[in-house]
């Protein structure tokens, strides 16, 4: 990788969920120092080593293959060492970025993802390049999809799951327990305990593999049994709260109308049946 190559598009008006803006590759051998940018942008290094500075860690050392995140309006410099690195990048920015850090799938305290399968990780920037050179509406959005995939692909190497596999397999089991129990009382000590583990340790591994803690995903699972029941029974609104686990209409109708913008009778008129 000698030649540097670069691409620049604007982003369709329509693309407001993930957008790719630019992309590119290049063997790299001066420091970016104390620039911002407006977009968020990944680094792929294949080979080589360096280091990344930014405000929230300080200076890491870089060895490839690696990539990193960068965050928009965030002071970073980096830089390799004497022999360069052969990089490749993309920058990208829309609204489901805001899930990527709020489900903490991209991290500005642990930017630096070391990665163990490679191949993986070149081809989807490869196939991203491609899709953006094209120049298309179809184009664009695979770039935005093999960003999507770049993100998952990184996620998961960074969490250990190809070393973890029997791990992930328990956990796995605990979610399906809660989500076969979702209507009962849930007492969170004695479910950890079930299980072997403390309640934190079950809070935080339960919110990994889901994104929600327990209970706010045994109060999503009884939200989804209810719009089922709403949708496909004549059943009374109390009766409903009741075969959900809450024995207060009101309380049920109140946190309905939060999470659903609608009452339940409101919900059941929407989707009438046939």
């Amino acid at each position: 990788m000698r030649d540097a190559e670069a691409i620049y598009r604007t982003p369709l008006s329509a693309a407001g969920g993930l957008a790719v803006t630019g992309s590119g590759r290049q063997h790299a051998r001066r420091a970016v120092t104390d620039r911002k940018l407006p977009s968020f942008a990944v680094v792929l290094v294949e080979r080589g080593q360096g280091w990344l500075e930014t405000a929230a860690t300080g200076r890491l050392s870089l060895t490839g293959p690696a990539l990193f995140w960068l965050f928009p309006n965030r002071v970073h410099s980096y830089a390799p060492d004497q022999g360069g690195w052969d990089e490749r990048w993309a920058l990208f920015e829309g609204s489901f970025t805001r899930d990527f850090v709020r489900l903490r799938i991209i991290a500005e305290r642990h930017p630096v993802v070391a990665l163990h399968h490679l191949d993986e990780v070149v081809r989807l920037f490869a196939k991203l390049h491609a899709d953006l050179l094209d120049d298309t509406n179809l184009g664009q959005a695979s770039a935005a999809l093999m960003l999507h995939r770049i993100v998952v692909s990184a996620a998961r190497q960074a969490s250990g799951a190809a070393d973890r596999r029997q791990e992930r397999r328990d956990m796995a089991d605990i979610v399906e327990t809660l989500r076969r129990r979702a209507m009962q009382p849930l007492d969170l000590a004695a479910f950890a305990a079930e299980h072997g583990m403390s309640p934190a340790t079950l809070r935080r591994r339960f919110t990994l593999e889901t994104g929600l803690p327990p209970k706010a995903f045994q109060l999503r699972a009884r939200m989804d049994h209810a719009k089922q029941l709403l949708a496909t029974t004549d059943e009374k609104i109390e009766t409903v709260a009741a075969m959900i686990g809450l024995d207060d209409p009101f309380y049920f109708s109140r946190v309905f109308h939060e999470r659903e913008g609608c009452s339940p009778r409101e919900f059941r008129a929407r989707y009438p049946r046939a």
